[in-house]
C-alpha cells in the first residue's frame, strides 16, 4: 500500500491476510495517515456511479449484463464474452462529472492489462490510469483527476483464458448539478429479416437476431422493411418470421419493404394479413406515435409518389409537439451498399429536414452504416439528419461497394441489430452482433 501526497494516480491492491498483531498495527498507522488533512486521494467524495446506465462491448449471456457491476450488489457481476480481447464496460455518469477515485472488484476472470478512461462524448477518451500487471482481486485507484460524462474500464489483455468479469465498479467524485436526462428508453431496430429458414439450420440468422433483440429487452421494436423473404406471402410470414421475430410481434412497429410488394395475392397482402392493425394502426401502411419526448414516423417508401402519404406526413409533422423526431422507412437516401443512394426518398428528406427531424432509419442494403448529420442535398451540417442503414436482420449480407460522403462507419458480414438509447433531449446507439459483441458505438447527439 502506498500513500503519497502527490503523483496520482495510485492503485491499492487487496493484501494477503496478515497475522492479527501486524494487521492491528497497520490499521492504526493507516488510520493516522488518513487523518492527515493533506492526505492523497478523495475518500470523502461520494459514490456517483451506482444505478447509472451502463453498456459494454459484450456479455457472456443476459444474466451478466453491464448494469450488474453498478447495482450496489456484491454478488452480481458483469462478464464479457470469453476468449476475446479487447473488451470494455462503460457507465454514463450524467451530463458531466469530476472523478477522483475508481474501485474495481474483479471476479476470477480478471484483466492483466487495462485502462481507466473518461470521455465527454463517448468517442474521444482520456486515460486516467493504466494497469500492465494486474493480478485480480480489488484495484482501488485514488488521486485521479478527470472530468467527463462517460467512464470506461478498457481491458486489453485477459489474465485468464476466459473473458473479463467485474463484481463491482465504483466511481467516486462530484456529479454535475445539471439534472440528468429524463424519459430514457431503449428501442431495437433492424431491417431485411426473415430468410426462408428456421433455427433448425445453423446458418439461419434471423432466429439469432431475434434472440439478441429479446435479450436487450427494449421498450419496443422497429423493423425497416423486407420483414419476410422472398415474396412476403402470408404462409411464409407464418412459417419463418413468426418463428423468430414473431415472438414479440405485439411490441413491434413495422414498415414494409419492396419484398412485401411482391406477394402474388397483392402488394402488401401477406404483410397486412400477418401484422393487421399493428402495421395499420391508422388505417394506412404509414403511421406515427409518441414515446417520451420523441415523435416516431413510420413510412411506406414503396409509395413515396402517393400524394396522400406526402400530405399526411406534412400534416403529422406540423401537429407534433414533441421535441425530437425520428422517421423510418425501407429505402435509404444514402447508402454505400449494392443498392446505393435511392433518390425516391429525397422529397421525404426535404420535408423531414424542414421539420428539424433528427434521425432516419433504413434497410434495403444488407449492411450496417451510419452517416454524419447532413441535409437532403448531401451537405454536412450540424442541423442535418443522422441516417442509419440497419439491414442486417437476417437476410444475406451485401458488400460495401461505393463509400458515400459523410459515411462514418460501415460493417458488412456480422448479423445484428441496432440498440437505440433515447432520452428527452438526446439519442445514441450501438450496433450489436448476434455474438453479443458491440460492433460500433455512435456519438451522443442532441435533438434539434
Amino acid at each position: 500500500m502506498h500513500l503519497f501526497a502527490t503523483a496520482p494516480p495510485r492503485r491499492t491492491r487487496t493484501a494477503t491476510p496478515l497475522p492479527l498483531v501486524l494487521a492491528a498495527v497497520l490499521l492504526l498507522v493507516g488510520g493516522l495517515l488518513l487523518a492527515l488533512p493533506d492526505r492523497a486521494g478523495a475518500v470523502a467524495d461520494p459514490l456517483i456511479s451506482q444505478g447509472r446506465p451502463a453498456t459494454s462491448s459484450s456479455v457472456e449471456d443476459a444474466t451478466f449484463g453491464p448494469e450488474k457491476a453498478f447495482d450496489g450488489v456484491s454478488t452480481t457481476r458483469w462478464a464479457s464474452a470469453e476468449g476475446v480481447d479487447p473488451q470494455w464496460i462503460r457507465v454514463d455518469l450524467g451530463p458531466s462529472a469530476t472523478v477522483s477515485r475508481v474501485k474495481l472488484v474483479w471476479e476470477a476472470a480478471y484483466a492483466k492489462a487495462y485502462r481507466v478512461e473518461i470521455s465527454a462524448d463517448g468517442t474521444t477518451w482520456t486515460r486516467l490510469a493504466t494497469e500492465t500487471a494486474g493480478n485480480g482481486g480489488t484495484d482501488d485507484w485514488t488521486g485521479l483527476t478527470g472530468s467527463g460524462r462517460y467512464l470506461r474500464v478498457h481491458g486489453t489483455a485477459r489474465g485468464t483464458s476466459y473473458g473479463y468479469s467485474l463484481w463491482t465498479v465504483e466511481v467516486y467524485g462530484t456529479a454535475s448539478t445539471t439534472p440528468p436526462p429524463t424519459g430514457a428508453f431503449t428501442v431495437v431496430a433492424a431491417g431485411d429479416i426473415a430468410a426462408q429458414c428456421t433455427a433448425s439450420s445453423s446458418s439461419c440468422a434471423h432466429p439469432k437476431t431475434a434472440a439478441l433483440a429479446q435479450r436487450i429487452a427494449p421498450s419496443f421494436y422497429l423493423t425497416m422493411g423486407d420483414n419476410q423473404y422472398d415474396d412476403a406471402l402470408l404462409s411464409d410470414f407464418r412459417a419463418y418470421y413468426d418463428k423468430s421475430w414473431g415472438a414479440f410481434k405485439a411490441q413491434t412497429r413495422p414498415v414494409p419493404g419492396n419484398h412485401e410488394t411482391y406477394d402474388p395475392a397483392g402488394s402488401l397482402a401477406g404483410y397486412k394479413a400477418y401484422f393487421g392493425s399493428i402495421a395499420y394502426p391508422q388505417g394506412k401502411p404509414y403511421y406515427s406515435y409518441d414515446q417520451g419526448n420523441w415523435h416516431f414516423v413510420a413510412l411506406d417508401s414503396n409509395s413515396f409518389d402517393d400524394a396522400a402519404q406526402i400530405q399526411w406526413l406534412k400534416d403529422d409533422l406540423a401537429r407534433t409537439t414533441k421535441g425530437c423526431v425520428a422517421a423510418y422507412f425501407h429505402h435509404p437516401l444514402y447508402s454505400s451498399g449494392g443498392h446505393g443512394n435511392d433518390p425516391v426518398s429525397k422529397p421525404v428528406w426535404q420535408i423531414l429536414y424542414a421539420a428539424k427531424a433528427d434521425l432516419v432509419l433504413n434497410g434495403h442494403d444488407h449492411h450496417y452504416e451510419r452517416f454524419a448529420p447532413q441535409d437532403p442535398d448531401g451537405r454536412a451540417t450540424a442541423d442535418g439528419i443522422v441516417e442509419i442503414v440497419g439491414g442486417m436482420g437476417g437476410a444475406e449480407p451485401y458488400d460495401i461497394e461505393t463509400v458515400q460522403p459523410h459515411s462514418q462507419k460501415r460493417i458488412s458480414g456480422p448479423y445484428g441489430v441496432l440498440k437505440l438509447s433515447f432520452t428527452d433531449t438526446t439519442y445514441t446507439w450501438q450496433y450489436v452482433g448476434t455474438d453479443d459483441q458491440v460492433k460500433d458505438s455512435a456519438p451522443t447527439y442532441t435533438c434539434h
